[in-house]
Parts: C-alpha cells; structure tokens; sequence
C-alpha cells in the first residue's frame, strides 16, 4: 500500500530554518505531483505547495513562497520542503500529499487521496 512518511520537523527559534522530508513507498514516486500542506491548531489543513512529478513547475500559496521551497529528488522517492524565515506563525502540522490524478498540483486538499502521519513543526518567539 501507499505509505508517505514525513521527518524533520521539531522546535526551532523564530528566524531559523528547517528542511522537511516526505519518503514515499507503494506509489510511482516519479510520475507524480506532489504536495505539503499544514494544519495549525483549530484551523483548517491549507496548501503550503506542490511540485510536478517532473521537479520543474512548482506552485505555493502566494504568502509563503518567499520563504519556503519545495523539492524532490525522485531517485530517492523524497519530497522536501525547505522553510527559512520562520515565524511562530507557522507552528503546525505539516503533510505531505499525493494526489487522486498524478499530474494534479493545485491547492484542493480532496484532489489529494495519499496522506502521511504529518510531522510537528513549532516555532517559538
């Protein structure tokens, strides 16, 4: 079966980085869009952003992407997602995500069937 499994988040100071990981199994990795969205405390999971299967369009939610990018290396069937700047604003749970069409990387979380556990990532001020 699909299994996405997110790694790198934790406890960091305002301002810092982090880089977030999203290995994946049971999926063709390489023929598909991938996403990251997050959910912060009593809000609604959002679209952070996505990436084509290819690596080359990418697509954010227009407030964060001057701080955050996303990546993939498909020989290693790893997403990521590089956060810079980060703000107590961005404390949440983040997902990876595959989607229903593989070539879907828009912002519709149902357009997304394949979930992992998520990672906690908390900013402190």
């Amino acid at each position: 079966q699909v299994q996405l499994v997110e790694t790198g988040g934790g406890l960091v100071q305002a301002g810092g980085s982090l880089r977030l990981s999203c290995t994946a199994s049971g999926l063709a990795f390489s023929t598909y869009a991938m996403g990251w969205f997050r959910q912060a405390p009593g809000k609604e999971r959002e679209f952070v952003a996505a990436i084509a299967s290819s690596g080359f369009n990418t697509a954010y939610t227009d407030s964060l992407k001057d701080r955050f990018t996303i990546s993939r290396e498909n020989t290693k069937r790893t997403l990521y997602l590089q956060m810079n700047s980060l703000k107590p604003d961005d404390t949440a749970v983040y997902y990876c995500a595959a989607p229903r069409s593989s070539s879907y990387r828009g912002p519709r979380r149902d357009e997304y069937r394949y979930w992992g556990q998520g990672t906690q990532v908390t900013v402190s001020s």
